[in-house]
């Protein structure tokens, strides 16, 4: 009891306290007692797509961000649809902050690229898909368009595919940011057709790293696209196939998308993010 004390002494004598994932310490959770509290907010996932997460898992994680967000002084929100959809729910309004890319991320030299592709024994031409296996992703779907267009797909990250959507698949697993930027590179075309994204990162750091996207227009991306950056109807497979197609088989159309990618997160950065940020605290402090 004495050590948990000592531990929340920091907070309690803190003027705010920023939890970057809905998470407050408790002591925050009571009108006028404590630090101001602020709470970023990524997504409504386990509100609008309930679906996609096991009945137990839901049910915590609801209860949790119902009170978080009912309770912190004040939310900030990673994209405009975010926003809206604490709004739509909670009555509440949010402080947008768009993500961006890692600091520094871009595509490495064509060496370091040839020796990723010869140590993953991956093909000369492939589609890249980057993140955790889960049904809200859709790489079933991505796996059926690339076997229909011809083209291998790899995928890098958590979770793997059922056998019976497998067929063609490259899965390397869990694979470290060092490795990424190459992978993004040296994909022929880097593939996200998620239903449903509070953001988006994937897709973003790979346009930050030249790769040719292609994307469902899901979360932030169609706030952020320019006006001819194409974007897929989520749940569409005539779509996503005419679209990886295109990107894959048609060389001006794959430099259209990375120079429209390049175009696309030119206003995003983490400085601009962090002025935002602190700009929220000192209108709090007053």
């Amino acid at each position: 009891m004495k050590r948990a004390a000592q531990s929340l002494a920091p907070i309690r004598s803190a003027q705010i306290v920023h939890s970057l994932d809905v998470d407050l310490p408790l002591n925050t959770l009571f009108p006028h007692v404590g630090p101001i509290s602020i709470a970023t907010v990524h997504d409504l996932s386990v509100f609008d797509v309930p679906w996609a997460f096991s009945k137990k898992r839901g049910g915590l994680e609801r209860a949790a961000l119902t009170l978080m967000l009912k309770r912190a002084d004040a939310l900030i929100a990673v994209s405009k649809f975010t926003a809206d959809r604490v709004r739509a729910r909670f009555g509440r309004d949010s402080t947008v902050t768009l993500l961006a890319p890692r600091r520094g991320l871009c595509a490495p030299s064509d060496a370091v690229i040839e020796d990723t592709i010869e140590s993953l024994k991956l093909p000369e031409r492939f589609v890249l898909h980057v993140g955790t296996i889960e049904p809200r992703k859709d790489v079933p779907r991505l796996a059926a368009a690339c076997r229909d267009i011809g083209i291998p797909l790899v995928t890098a990250g958590s979770g793997s595919l059922q056998p019976a959507d497998a067929g063609g698949v490259i899965q390397l697993g869990y694979v470290g940011d060092d490795v990424l930027p190459a992978l993004y590179a040296a994909a022929t075309a880097v593939a996200y057709p998620s239903r449903y994204e509070g953001f988006g990162l994937p897709p973003i750091e790979a346009m930050a790293c030249g790769a040719a996207v292609v994307v469902t227009g899901v979360g932030a991306l169609p706030e952020l696209a320019p006006a001819d950056f194409p974007l897929v109807t989520p749940e569409d497979p005539a779509d996503l196939r005419n679209h990886l197609g295109s990107a894959v088989h048609d060389e001006s159309h794959n430099r259209h998308l990375r120079n429209a990618g390049a175009r696309l997160i030119e206003p995003l950065s983490w400085e601009r993010a962090a002025l935002s940020t602190v700009d929220l605290y000192a209108r709090l402090l007053g």
